[in-house]
């Protein structure tokens, strides 16, 4: 399991420039199974996913996708874990 935070790196009016992009780009990834929630950070400089995948290298360089990043303007940060407890509505997730 991953968590991606993303941090602006320009101005707010260029990230709402390309956010129809982003949003599009966010859907293909809950469709591929990837991503699990997803949302900005408040205060508005960036947004949080859940996301699950092969390895960190398959997260990272699926991040390095996102309409933000090749626009220039966000960067992304990725933490892996392993989740020890969930909610029994993630408990099937897991067990893949």
């Amino acid at each position: 399991m991953f968590v991606l935070e993303l941090t602006y790196t320009a101005p707010l009016e260029e990230v709402d420039a390309v956010l129809d992009e982003h949003v599009a780009w966010l859907d293909e990834q809950y469709a591929a199974g990837f991503f699990l929630a997803s949302g900005r950070k408040v205060p508005r400089d960036g947004g949080i996913i859940l996301a699950t995948g092969p390895d960190r290298g398959a997260v990272e360089s699926l991040a390095s996708t996102d309409p933000f990043v090749t626009a220039g303007v966000c960067v992304y940060r990725v933490t892996e874990f392993v989740p020890s407890r969930t909610a029994p509505e993630l408990e099937a997730r897991f067990q893949e």
